[in-house]
């Protein structure tokens, strides 16, 4: 049979384990894009890298196999969705973490609305409720083509895909919450416009009666004075 083939890691940790930077920095993401561990960001960091260090090797090149290289990098990244099309192997130097994560199954599944978290996003995917055009994908990093970001939906044999079930239905209550509330504040703040319009009228009327009065006393005190 021979021997079984080594596993290698899909990814280089960093090069210094103390930098306060960047502890704060994945630490947000780990926070923003739910993720178990570490090791899921320094993948997407891996994979980044090496898609642009094979577009500046290519950039520095000027053989008919390296243009035919490039035009293959640049055609698997378009179908990423990373680049727009017509892009030039210098706009993938552009590319950043973030693009990158945005790619990714579990936050394409929270994006288009079937999780209320990215965790949850996580769960549904590992428990095969979700997949991509009939086919069930239970990897939360894989990267989503442009053309199946259209085809995600959840799984037919899950008990998720009915409309009635309480996950589904809590997302649509949490929608009409959101939206009482904002009809709410949108009343509290014309009310208080109402109000601060008619205080403002009282004020006026208020300063006019007291001229009127003033003008008044005025006019009582000459006619005194010319009787005298």
């Amino acid at each position: 049979m021979g021997d079984p083939k080594k596993q290698r890691k899909k990814y280089k940790t960093p090069t210094h384990p103390w930098q306060k930077e960047r502890i704060d920095y994945e630490r947000e993401i780990l926070k923003e894009y739910g993720f178990k561990n570490k090791k899921e960001i320094w993948k997407m960091e891996s994979i980044l890298r090496n898609f642009m260090s094979q577009a500046k090797k290519l950039v520095a090149q000027d053989t008919i196999q390296a243009k035919k290289e490039g035009e293959e990098l640049l055609n698997k990244l378009v179908k990423l969705n990373l680049i727009k099309p017509g892009a030039k192997l210098e706009n993938i130097l552009d590319l950043n973490l973030k693009d990158m994560l945005n790619r990714r199954f579990q936050t394409q599944v929270f994006k288009q609305g079937l999780a209320r978290s990215m965790k949850q996003a996580r769960q549904f995917i590992t428990h095969r409720h979700i997949c991509i055009d009939d086919k069930k994908v239970n990897v939360p990093s894989y990267l989503i083509s442009a053309e199946e970001e259209f085809k995600i939906k959840f799984s037919d044999n899950s008990k998720l895909s009915g409309e009635n079930h309480p996950e589904r239905i809590k997302k649509e209550v949490e929608k009409l919450k959101e939206e009482v509330e904002k009809i709410e504040k949108k009343a509290d703040e014309e009310t208080k416009k109402a109000g601060k319009k008619v205080k403002e009228k009282k004020i006026k009327e208020e300063s006019n009666l007291k001229e009127k009065k003033e003008k008044v006393k005025e006019g009582k005190e000459e006619k005194d004075n010319k009787n005298d």
